[in-house]
């Protein structure tokens, strides 16, 4: 009897996990026990009010000004990015050997699809020769992100991308544009368009900072 109650304990403590894994109060940067994801997304909304100044006092007119631009393909990537943000960027290039790593090798990305249709921010020419980089869509930071969110259309975005992560960063940023406020202004999708879209470009382009 004291093994079953013991058993019945266990299963009632992993539900009770799950539950709280699925609940939208989850901080899914409680996933990275070194704070880099947390410094990161303060780095990168940091860069981004700094940059739109005119627009600081309105947030959702900033994040919308930042996913038109990177849609048009007319962002300015000399003018956004702090040092600290570019540091940030080579930071994770080496942290992308575990199957929970927020990017991994495209080489070890289990996928079928072709790489040959690609972002002009996130996959460089055939002939570079220098690893290329894709965000982990089937990790588990992601994965929280999408789970413990309430929006049907960030979660149609992020299934899209587990299938084909070669849509180029402009598109992501158009259907993410077409967000509700209320659903773009949530941590979930604020956390996507911080590392899906701005580190993602920075890790292609930070050799050029020096």
């Amino acid at each position: 009897m004291p093994q079953k109650i013991r058993s019945l304990v266990l299963i009632c403590i992993c539900f009770l996990a799950i539950a709280r894994m699925q609940s939208q109060d989850f901080n899914c940067s409680n996933l990275d026990n070194t704070g880099f994801i947390d410094q990161a997304f303060e780095t990168f909304e940091k860069d981004l009010y700094n940059h739109y100044q005119s627009f600081s006092s309105d947030p959702i007119k900033v994040y919308r000004k930042f996913l038109t631009e990177v849609a048009s393909l007319s962002i300015d990537l000399r003018k956004i990015p702090s040092k600290d943000a570019i540091d940030l960027a080579r930071l994770f290039k080496t942290k992308t050997t575990s199957t929970n790593s927020i990017w991994v090798k495209l080489s070890d990305y289990e996928s079928n699809e072709a790489t040959d249709s690609s972002s002009p921010y996130t996959n460089p020419k055939k002939d570079n020769k220098e690893e290329i980089y894709t965000f982990n869509y089937r990790g588990g930071f992601i994965q929280c992100l999408k789970n413990t969110s309430n929006s049907e259309d960030f979660k149609d975005i992020v299934t899209i991308l587990e299938n084909d992560g070669n849509i180029s960063t402009s598109l992501i940023a158009q259907r993410l544009y077409y967000m509700t406020d209320a659903e773009i202004l949530k941590s979930q999708v604020k956390k996507f368009v911080a590392f899906d879209i701005y580190y993602s470009i920075l890790m292609v382009i930070e050799r050029a900072f020096g």
